[in-house]
C-alpha cells in the first residue's frame, strides 16, 4: 500500500520523528471505555511493521495540575481529581462539569487525563528542543473538552495544551483538524486570538455532534477570521477530500504563515467506521498529511476519534509509515492482535459503495467563501 503523490522518500527517511510511548501510558489509555484496548492495537501494529526503530521513542511525563491549569479551570481539575479517586458517579456537581452520559466517571480518570495531557506536552517539548521535526502522540487528540467541562469522550484538551506549549516559542501556530467531528474545544479556546488559527474539516448536519463548525463560524474579536470551518456531507472519498483540503490549506498557509503546526488525525472518517459518515481510506488522509509535512515546519501529530479499532490502527500505522517515507506490505504481520484484522488480514481499507452527498456547486461556494474570509487575515 504505497502513498500516492508523496515526495522524495529520502527526505522522509532523514526526517527526525519522536514517537511518544511507554507501556504504562498505553495501559492507561487502553482503559478509556469508548475505545478499549485501542492504544495497544495501534502501538502493536506500528511495532509489528518494524517502524519503532526508525523513530526516537520518547517516554511521556504525566502532566501536573499546574500544567493542565494553563487551559482548564482549577474547579474542573479539582473535581475530576476528587471523583477519580473513588469512581464516584453520583456526585451532584459532576453534571455541571460535563461528566456523566458520554464522559462517564470511572476510577482513575484524572490519571488518564494527566497521562494524555502530559504525553502531548512531551511531544511539544521534543519540537521546542529541536530533538525532532515531527512528534506523534496517537493516543492524544481529545479536541472536544472545554476549559471547565468534559465533552464527547474528552476529559482533557491535550491539543490545546500542546498548542499553548508551542506558543512559548512560536509566534503563530496552525491547528488542522481532519477528525469527522468539529474541533470545537480547540476553536473555542483560541476564538479570540490571532496567534492561533484553527482549521477544521468535518461533518456538519442537523443533530450531528457537536453541532458547531458552520461556515459562518470564523472567530471573535481579535480572532475574527482566524477560525476556519469546512462543513462537509456524508460519503466524501479520498480524491475529493484532498482537493478541498489543499484548496483551503494552501490559502491558509499563504495568509497566516504559521511557524508550527498541530494536526489532529481522527480516524472516524474511515470507510467502515461505526459513524458511517465519510468514505475515506488512509491513502487520502496520508496525502493531506504529506501536503502539510512538505512545509518542513515543526509538526505535532495527534489521534482522535476512530471507533472501528482495527481500521484506526490501520490508518495511524499507515500515517506513521508515510511520515517516515516507508512503504508497508499489504499483509498484516503476525502480532498480538492479528485476529482482529480478518477476514482479509490486509492493511488496505476499501471505500464502500455509498453515494457522495457533497454537491460540486455547493463545495465550490464553500471554498470561495473561505478564500474570501481569509483575505481579511492581516
Amino acid at each position: 500500500m504505497s502513498l500516492k503523490g508523496g515526495s522524495d522518500n529520502d527526505i522522509h527517511a532523514r526526517r527526525k520523528v519522536a514517537y511518544i510511548y511507554s507501556p504504562q501510558y498505553i495501559e492507561t489509555c487502553d482503559s478509556l471505555s469508548k475505545v478499549p484496548n485501542r492504544a495497544s492495537m495501534v502501538h502493536s501494529l506500528i511495532e509489528a511493521y518494524e517502524l519503532l526503530d526508525k523513530m526516537s521513542v520518547v517516554k511521556p511525563k504525566m502532566a501536573t495540575i499546574e500544567e493542565m491549569a494553563k487551559f482548564h479551570t482549577d474547579a474542573y481539575l479539582e473535581h475530576l481529581h476528587k471523583i477519580s479517586q473513588d469512581g464516584d458517579n453520583d456526585d451532584p456537581q459532576s453534571g455541571d462539569f460535563g461528566l456523566g452520559y458520554d464522559c462517564p466517571v470511572v476510577e482513575g480518570i484524572y490519571d488518564y487525563a494527566a497521562a494524555v495531557g502530559g504525553a502531548t506536552l512531551t511531544a511539544a517539548q521534543c519540537l521546542l528542543d529541536q530533538k525532532s521535526e515531527v512528534a506523534i502522540n496517537w493516543a492524544g487528540g481529545w479536541h472536544h473538552a472545554k476549559k471547565d467541562e468534559a465533552s464527547g469522550f474528552c476529559y482533557v484538551n491535550d491539543a490545546v495544551l500542546g498548542i499553548l506549549k508551542l506558543r512559548e516559542k512560536y509566534e503563530r501556530v496552525l491547528y488542522v483538524d481532519v477528525d469527522l467531528h468539529h474541533g470545537d474545544g480547540v476553536e473555542d479556546a483560541f476564538s479570540f486570538t490571532s496567534k492561533v488559527m484553527t482549521v477544521s474539516f468535518h461533518k456538519f448536519s442537523p443533530g450531528f455532534f457537536p453541532g458547531t463548525g458552520d461556515l459562518g463560524d470564523t472567530g471573535l474579536g481579535k480572532g475574527r477570521w482566524y477560525a476556519v470551518n469546512v462543513p462537509l456531507e456524508d460519503g466524501i472519498k479520498d480524491d475529493r477530500y484532498y482537493q478541498i483540503f489543499t484548496s483551503v490549506i494552501q490559502e491558509v498557509r499563504a495568509l497566516f504563515n504559521p511557524e508550527a503546526v498541530v494536526m489532529q488525525l481522527g480516524a472516524d472518517t474511515m470507510a467502515g467506521d461505526p459513524m458511517c459518515s465519510f468514505n475515506m481510506t488512509p491513502v487520502g488522509v496520508a496525502q493531506c498529511l504529506a501536503y502539510v509535512l512538505d512545509w518542513s515546519l515543526p509538526t505535532l501529530l495527534l489521534g482522535g476519534g476512530g471507533y472501528n479499532l482495527a481500521n484506526t490502527a490501520r490508518c495511524w500505522t499507515f500515517l506513521t509509515a508515510a511520515v517516515l517515507g516507508k512503504t508497508l506490505s499489504s499483509e498484516i504481520p503476525d502480532h498480538e492482535f492479528f485476529t482482529e484484522y480478518g477476514p482479509d488480514y490486509s492493511l488496505e481499507i476499501c471505500p464502500s459503495c455509498r453515494p457522495d452527498r457533497n454537491q460540486t456547486k455547493h463545495i465550490d461556494q464553500v471554498i470561495s467563501t473561505i478564500k474570501g474570509n481569509l483575505k481579511n487575515v492581516v
